[in-house]
């Protein structure tokens, strides 16, 4: 990744992705958002020179085990991903086993704070955490959602608010307005239908320029930033 670089959107070259996963994570959470990033082009007629997003993976072990018994090879551990954070232009943060991550403060939750702090501390880089359903209790948790509207899976919506109202008394924060009655809620950015009616979170400057292809057709960054297919309780902040 270039030293320079302060613009996902406007560089040319891969946007680096940092997917963090943990013990019995949930893996539709992974795998659909993985398949996104990982389809993404900035040209399909030659997208093997094209990639829109660069993924690495990080657990807490060489292979992490999810909720429902597949188990994923992580590429590096959660040391060295704190200790290459200024690599990463994206965190995301998916669900599952949420209470004893939440109880046991166990990874990701000090990683989402780092990497919080990190847009702090260089505010000129643009970076964003993308929480996809429970996700979003752990930067509930972190306080990260301070004064944003949020929401997640519908079964945990009351922990969701307990959490975030925990945060914001232990922080000193602004409460999060927890949404109950939406499919999905997005922080700082537009957002708009494709065809099928997949979500997708696009740059600002492509506001009011109409509806893009259909999310089921392909997925091309050179138009928008992010397509989530299968997005259900998709919470994204956009840090800077």
């Amino acid at each position: 990744m270039s030293a320079q670089k302060t613009s996902a959107i406007a560089d040319q070259e891969p946007i680096d992705v940092l997917f963090a996963i943990h013990e019995k994570f949930d893996l539709l959470d992974f795998a659909g958002a993985l398949e996104v990033f990982t389809t993404a082009s900035h040209d399909f007629k030659d997208p093997d020179n094209n990639k829109a997003f660069e993924v690495t993976i990080v657990g807490p072990e060489p292979k992490v085990i999810s909720d429902q018994g597949v188990v994923v090879g992580s590429q590096i551990s959660y040391k060295e991903a704190h200790e290459r954070l200024e690599d990463f232009d994206i965190l995301v943060v998916v669900g599952g086993n949420s209470k004893e991550v939440v109880a046991k403060e166990l990874q990701p939750l000090s990683l989402i704070t780092d990497f919080s702090e990190l847009q702090k501390r260089d505010p000129a880089r643009e970076r964003t955490i993308l929480s996809i359903c429970t996700g979003a209790l752990f930067l509930g948790k972190q306080g990260i959602l301070s004064g944003l509207s949020a929401t997640t899976h519908p079964d945990f919506f009351t922990t969701f608010e307990n959490i975030c109202s925990d945060a914001a008394t232990v922080n000193l924060q602004e409460r999060t307005d927890v949404v109950e009655d939406a499919r999905y809620v997005v922080n700082n950015l537009r957002f708009d239908l494709g065809e099928d009616e997949s979500p997708y979170i696009r740059r600002k400057s492509d506001a009011g320029q109409g509806r893009r292809p259909s999310a089921a057709r392909y997925v091309t960054h050179a138009q928008w930033s992010l397509y989530t297919p299968l997005c259900h309780a998709l919470a994204l902040r956009q840090l800077n």
